[in-house]
């Protein structure tokens, strides 16, 4: 989670729901309880204790958010500047320094490696010019849809392609689709979707893929 959003009301509701978080904090006017006392991230800072130091770790400590959620805030070396440091919290508070540190990274590397993708490869941004709103709204949407089809087919194969190649190999078999057929497939895969949703979606769903299915027809 970005540190944007580890709000201790926000931290709290994600809890709730039988969650954990893991995010970086900023030296803000968030208070930590220690003893029943509030403190600020540089105070937590100078109360943490020093761990050994292992791959930028320089130390950890259990607390509490203000609205009493137990979490455990490692502070780590700042790569950029190696003068100061960044604190990483997690509610998890058995994890090691380094798995909240590891589980954060991913996070990091995925969000990066997906607009990396989406820019340069799907064509964010440059597949189309627009000054409408929706407009932009459906071609993100699109862009987006493309990125969870090309992951999802990742994990499926559980192979060494990168997203590039996977992307290229999809291009080159829906190339060889009519587009009547490939629209035709679409609609059975929503189709089998619509079994497990409810009535009112259904019936909604049903009449759009009438249609789509009539039109698929006239095409042909």
């Amino acid at each position: 989670m970005d540190s944007w959003f580890t709000l201790p009301p926000l931290v709290k509701a994600i809890v709730e729901q039988g969650l954990d978080v893991i995010g970086m904090v900023k030296e803000t006017k968030q208070r930590y309880l220690v003893n029943g006392n509030p403190v600020s991230l540089k105070q937590l800072y100078r109360m943490a204790q020093p761990v050994q130091p292992k791959k930028g770790v320089l130390r950890s400590l259990h607390t509490k958010m203000t609205n009493g959620t137990p979490v455990k805030v490692v502070f780590i070396r700042n790569r950029n500047k190696r003068s100061e440091w960044l604190a990483v919290l997690s509610t998890d508070c058995s994890l090691t320094e380094q798995e909240v540190i590891r589980i954060y990274g991913m996070r990091w590397w995925d969000i990066e490696v997906f607009f990396k993708t989406a820019k340069s490869l799907l064509k964010l941004e440059k597949e189309f010019q627009s000054r409408s709103y929706d407009a932009l709204i459906s071609h993100t949407t699109i862009v987006f849809a493309r990125f969870i089809v090309l992951a999802w087919q990742n994990r499926c194969h559980t192979d060494q392609r990168t997203l590039g190649g996977l992307f290229y190999e999809l291009c080159d078999e829906v190339n060889e689709l009519v587009w009547a057929v490939a629209l035709q497939q679409l609609v059975e895969l929503l189709q089998d979707a619509l079994k497990k949703t409810n009535k009112r979606i259904k019936k909604l769903s049903s009449l759009l893929i009438a249609a789509d299915s009539s039109l698929i027809y006239k095409m042909y």
